[in-house]
């Protein structure tokens, strides 16, 4: 390739560098860049219609090292991108290669995936050992996407976000592809964000009030160096934080998902429904050493991301703490204002109504450890703009595990929430202290940090792992279709698969998995806490036994929405279980229990029972029943004065259980899952009297509520 020089024949002024990335401003767009170590950065514009740049403009570079140009008669719908000219010397962190395309980091839509014809994307001779990362001199340009002008204005037809408060939230984690696209769904533009939509009165219908999407950030989806299962279909390898997944567009127009993103957002809104986005700003799809040469790689590579390496190769290597080839170092201020400027593009212009960050503590650290103090912290406290949104962490990474050790305001995945429930339902020793903690909002973890239970986000299943008819179908993983010999994936998912290993004919086992997914189902939406629902466990969505599909993007993970005429009882019996936490505001309380009475009936808000009505032993080993009683009048809800009884028994003996006595108050059933559908459930007002009020037959293995209220 010739030398780059500034070649355009575009009136061009040197522009503001305060604003970075492609904004488009009256009379044309202004375009800024940060890089620090760059030695000259150009900008090439493209017509759309061929590989060759019209327009080669070097850009001036300001004291703060951000490289800017104010190009004229240039607008919304402009194809550009980026070649930057530097030191390339691996070994010291250097990547630069002018001769390879970069996409624009602040780019908030590209034209398309990229193409690694011949191995032109990785910037090295493809096939060298890394003791001889020799510059690759061949061009990319034809084979980089071009990042895309996008001119901010939409039609939001005077949108307000939900303002659900937490406590409230009932989470459905979904993938926007595969929600839809499997043929079962039906929609119009399956596989979508458009689809989704489609799908909204579904969720209304089942009670969801918020979605949390895996992934929507533009991510590279080839993994180099595999021959099998080489796609990305979770999205976790981000090239773009500005951008939304182009193949979740309808494709009518380049950049028409930008608008599409809106329009879901929009209706979602019109719904009542919530929006969550899982978020990966720890590291990005450029992968390790040996991985492509898309962005931030060729731009500044020792700016963005955390190097380590050999004394004779210092900065060769990079950081992996999180598992997937590289990691952002967000304790440079470069990057940390990426993150930042990221979070306010999708709340202002997005409207998204919050974020879960994945692997959070590699955002929060202070000298290479996780701090509470962190920069990071700091800035989203305080930030108005983010100050009314979501924050919820999964709270670990490779270098350590941290619930319950985030700062007030944010949320967690509670995994020690998801362990504990799914020991006691496998019939584990020992976990009736543990689960107590857990169906009460974990005030072990929260309450010192001024936390509600609230702030604890309840799980038995997500996309990572086994579904929850799978956490009763296999114990074993089975992942040999990711074409890593049942390597990958974790080993010990607490699961048990009912007497028999996958599909089988025996109805009495059918009929004990369901119980079973019954029960976890009750465990999540009876605790204290902000429940989320993996998407598809309604109507017990199957993986088949693999625990790790993220390179599945087939009938693996796609929702067969075939399966919701099939397991319809679930179906009912879940959405009956969301109306019920929504009839009873004491199971979603803001404060945690005490254990004393707070409303001056004589009654503590909570007691702790066994099977015999006595106080448990905490300390048995052998214990695997446990009951409590929840003072409903504790929290006004217009249903009168109300105690709940909930008793869940992984024993594999039933137990007749004594009930608490009351003058002028009666036992109604509410839930037996030991019973067959119709009865297992009752909705509101239905409830069953019991005939003996003295005591009640907890069946094995099963979950009962009753609720003793003044006699109808």
């Amino acid at each position: 390739m010739r030398a780059l020089r500034h070649t355009t024949k575009k009136r061009t002024g040197p522009g503001r560098h305060y604003r970075l990335g492609a904004e488009p401003q009256e009379g044309g767009t202004n375009f800024a860049l940060y890089s620090r170590h760059a030695e000259k950065v150009f900008l090439l514009l493209f017509d759309g219609r061929h590989f060759r740049p019209t327009d080669i403009i070097e850009c001036e570079r300001s004291p703060e090292d951000i490289w800017h140009v104010f190009v004229h008669d240039v607008g919304a719908g402009q194809l550009y991108g980026y070649k930057v000219k530097g030191v390339y010397n691996p070994y010291i962190g250097y990547r630069f290669n002018v001769h390879k395309l970069l996409i624009d980091p602040y780019a908030k839509a590209i034209t398309g995936l990229p193409v690694n014809k011949k191995g032109m994307l990785f910037g090295y001779q493809a096939g060298l050992k890394h003791k001889d990362l020799i510059m690759d001199g061949r061009d990319n340009t034809g084979y980089v996407p071009k990042s895309i002008v996008i001119d901010d204005g939409f039609d939001w037809q005077s949108d307000r976000p939900p303002s659900i408060p937490l406590e409230e939230l009932c989470l459905y984690e979904v993938h926007v592809r595969g929600f839809t696209v499997h043929p079962s769904s039906k929609a119009v533009h399956a596989g979508t964000y458009i689809g989704l939509i489609e799908k909204i009165p579904y969720l209304m219908e089942l009670g969801i009030n918020a979605v949390e999407l895996l992934p929507v950030h533009q991510h590279y989806s080839l993994i180099p160096g595999r021959r099998r299962c080489s796609v990305d279909y979770w999205g976790y390898n981000t090239i773009c934080f500005f951008a939304p997944e182009l193949r979740y567009g309808t494709g009518k127009r380049p950049g028409c998902e930008v608008n599409e993103f809106k329009t879901m957002v929009r209706e979602l809104h019109k719904a009542g429904i919530e929006v969550i986005l899982d978020v990966v700003y720890n590291h990005t799809g450029e992968g390790d050493e040996y991985g492509p040469t898309l962005t931030f790689r060729g731009i500044d590579n020792p700016s963005y991301y955390l190097l380590s390496g050999t004394e004779s190769a210092p900065a060769y290597r990079y950081r992996n703490d999180a598992g997937c080839g590289n990691v952002l170092d967000c304790e440079k201020p470069p990057v940390l204002r990426l993150v930042m400027d990221s979070l306010r593009y999708w709340v202002k212009e997005m409207h998204v109504d919050g974020f879960r960050f994945d692997l959070a503590p590699i955002l929060a650290r202070e000298n290479g450890r996780y701090s509470k103090n962190s920069a990071f912290f700091r800035m989203i406290d305080q930030d108005p703009l983010l100050a009314g949104v979501k924050l919820i962490a999964e709270p670990w990474d490779l270098s350590g595990y941290h619930v319950g050790g985030f700062p007030r305001g944010w949320s967690e995945w509670n995994g020690r929430f998801r362990d504990t429930v799914r020991r006691f339902w496998r019939g584990n020793q020992g976990q009736v202290k543990e689960l107590a903690w857990r169906l009460t909002g974990s005030a072990d973890l929260y309450e010192k940090d001024s936390r509600s239970p609230a702030n604890s986000i309840n799980f038995i299943t997500c996309h990572d792992g086994f579904t929850v008819i799978d956490l009763y179908s296999y114990d074993r993983k089975h992942n040999r279709e990711n074409g890593e010999d049942n390597r990958d994936g974790l080993d010990a998912n607490d699961s048990w698969n009912c007497g028999v290993e996958g599909e089988t004919g025996d109805t009495t086992i059918v009929a004990l998995r369901r119980r079973m997914v019954k029960n976890a189902l009750c465990t999540l939406f009876l605790s204290l806490g902000t429940p989320m629902l993996c998407g598809g466990d309604e109507f017990l969505r199957t993986q088949q036994g693999n625990n790790n599909p993220w390179c599945q993007d087939n009938n693996i993970t796609w929702f067969d929405w075939g399966l919701l005429k099939t397991n319809g009882d679930m179906y009912r019996f879940l959405s009956g279980l969301i109306a019920l936490r929504k009839r009873y505001p004491v199971l979603y309380r803001k404060p945690f229990f005490s254990g004393r009475d707070e409303d001056g009936d004589l009654i503590p808000d909570i007691l702790w029972f066994d099977h015999r009505l006595a106080t448990p032993d905490w300390n048995d080993p052998d214990l695997r029943f446990l009951s409590y009683q929840i003072d409903g009048s504790e929290v006004p809800s217009g249903l009168g004065n109300y105690h709940l009884f909930i008793m869940l028994n992984a024993d594999v003996r039933g137990y007749h259980v004594p009930l608490p006595r009351y003058e002028t108050m009666r036992w109604y059933r509410i839930i037996d899952t030991s019973l067959d559908p119709g009865e297992d459930i009752l909705p509101g007002g239905n409830e069953k009297e019991l005939a003996g009020q003295e005591s009640f037959e907890s069946g094995p293995r099963s979950v009962s509520v009753l609720v003793a209220k003044e006699r109808r």
